[in-house]
């Protein structure tokens, strides 16, 4: 058994620390120079608005499945591994007991936030079976920052050294910038989401008409500034939109977090930041957000009234663009390193012909350098089917607070409307015919009626499908 371990504490060299506390400081990834080491990293696995309090939540990180419950006790999220030690079934499928305590769905063994073992109903009451170290659940360091629950997944003893990787620019002038973002369990890499989402030059084709535009496409020089086992840094000097924006500056931070920044005159100061959290090989969970330091208070405005649940329909619309070919891209990949001609090399799998390829390369070089492959030896499954890769449903909705309320809310509206037209329906005729058969206005308006409840109807179940499942032919491909 470990401790569970709740992590407040900055490690960055600004914090007010005494050098003792500092010199303490470990690197993610661990410390041999030459390995990086992916169980050594605190990873985000929820935005917290999205955990609920009142039951387990489940979360795979690296293989490892995990349940994720709020002790009321110490007002804190507890992350255990998700086995029962006494018959190794899921404690994520049972609840949260009315003494606060997780409790087993199968015997109803209950577990105190340290992974201690509080009661088994089937003991004695001179029983001591329940405080052997067998009964207890293994557990895992865990930290709120900036919106996201982390998890430590290495040596527990080493999390409160290790720096969590958080948005830096965030913390300088807080109060200034606009957040908003998305999550979404993806059907490919966490490899290649941070090789995908580092290459720019990819926005003006693959998401042409939904933030690309082919027009924009053009040459790009790409210059690494520093690389190392903790990551690079990287500059475009000319930037998006043929230089109309300006200079784009680009960091990646070992093993998972990646931004682009970019200030422009017409929207200030914008960045895209993404979390690539692994969860198996071929999967992995986004976190997108989307930092804003706007030289206008209008688009501020307009972003702070737009319902979380409308911005992630588009959102995930974004991430549909180049989902399925990512899908099918990793399993050539996987073929072409395998072949002999190719010996596992992946400049010689990929052709990378042009400075717009630079930060893919680093990437890769990278990977390579430090043996930073998660799941290396491991083979990807057999390639999903196009409806299960656009689901979002169960990669999504179904994990996001937001998101899962609307979607009850719809359906909820969807039968309203339902039962308003039907009565509004029956009793048209009998208005016309019996109550008031002169009355005409009164006719028109009960059919109105049932007109409107049937447009809202048909709104709410487009909206509703938006929530299940993705546009199966991308814009770019529309005429």
């Amino acid at each position: 058994m470990t401790a569970n371990v709740l992590v407040k504490d900055d490690f960055s060299p600004n914090s007010k620390r005494s050098e003792d506390q500092r010199s303490q400081v470990l690197p993610a990834g661990g410390q041999d120079p030459e390995r990086f080491d992916w169980l050594e990293v605190w990873y985000p696995v929820f935005y917290t608005e999205d955990l609920d309090k009142t039951k387990p939540n489940k979360f795979t990180l690296l293989e490892r499945d995990l349940v994720i419950w709020w002790d009321r006790h110490t007002a804190s999220w507890k992350v255990f591994d998700d086995r029962c030690p006494h018959r190794l079934v899921p404690l994520s499928e049972g609840r949260i007991a009315e003494d606060g305590l997780l409790e087993c769905p199968y015997h109803g063994w209950a577990f105190k936030s340290d992974g201690s073992c509080d009661r088994i109903p089937q003991q004695p009451d001179n029983g001591s079976a329940n405080t052997s170290k067998r009964a207890c659940v293994s557990t895992l360091p865990a930290s709120e920052r900036q919106g996201l629950l982390f998890v430590y997944a290495g040596k527990p003893e080493n999390a409160p050294h290790t720096k969590i990787p958080i948005i830096e620019p965030l913390e300088i002038d807080t109060d200034k910038w606009t957040l908003f973002g998305t999550f979404r369990d993806l059907p490919y890499d966490a490899i290649t989401l941070l090789e995908n989402v580092l290459d720019a030059s990819h926005l003006p084709f693959t998401h042409h008409k939904s933030v690309g535009n082919r027009a924009n496409a053009a040459p790009m020089v790409l210059d690494v500034l520093e690389s190392d086992k903790f990551g690079f840094k990287g500059i475009w000097e000319e930037g998006p939109r043929r230089g109309k924006l300006g200079q784009q500056d680009t960091t990646f931070i070992a093993p998972s977090l990646m931004w682009h920044d970019l200030t422009s005159k017409q929207f200030g100061r914008t960045m895209t930041v993404v979390y690539a959290t692994p969860t198996r090989k071929g999967e992995c969970r986004l976190f997108a957000r989307f930092p804003f330091q706007f030289s206008s208070a209008i688009p501020r405005f307009f972003i702070g009234i737009t319902p979380r649940w409308y911005s992630h329909i588009g959102q995930n619309a974004i991430l549909e663009d180049d989902q399925i070919f990512l899908h099918y891209q990793e399993r050539y990949l996987e073929q072409a390193l395998d072949k002999l001609e190719n010996n596992g090399n992946y400049a010689k799998a990929f052709y990378l012909a042009t400075q717009a390829d630079t930060y893919v390369s680093e990437l890769r070089k990278w990977v390579d350098r430090y043996q930073a492959n998660p799941f290396a030896n491991q083979k990807l499954k057999p390639a999903l089917s196009k409806p299960v890769l656009l689901d979002r449903y169960h990669s999504h909705t179904s994990k996001c607070a937001s998101c899962s309320k609307a979607l009850k809310n719809i359906r909820k509206l969807k039968s309203v409307c339902l039962a308003i037209a039907a009565i509004a329906w029956t009793i048209s005729p009998l208005i016309g015919f019996i109550v008031a058969p002169n009355n005409l206005t009164l006719i028109l308006l009960s059919s109105a009626v049932a007109v409107i409840a049937i447009a809202v109807w048909l709104v709410c179940r487009n909206l509703e499908q938006k929530f299940i499942y993705g546009q199966e032919t991308p814009l770019r491909n529309l005429s």
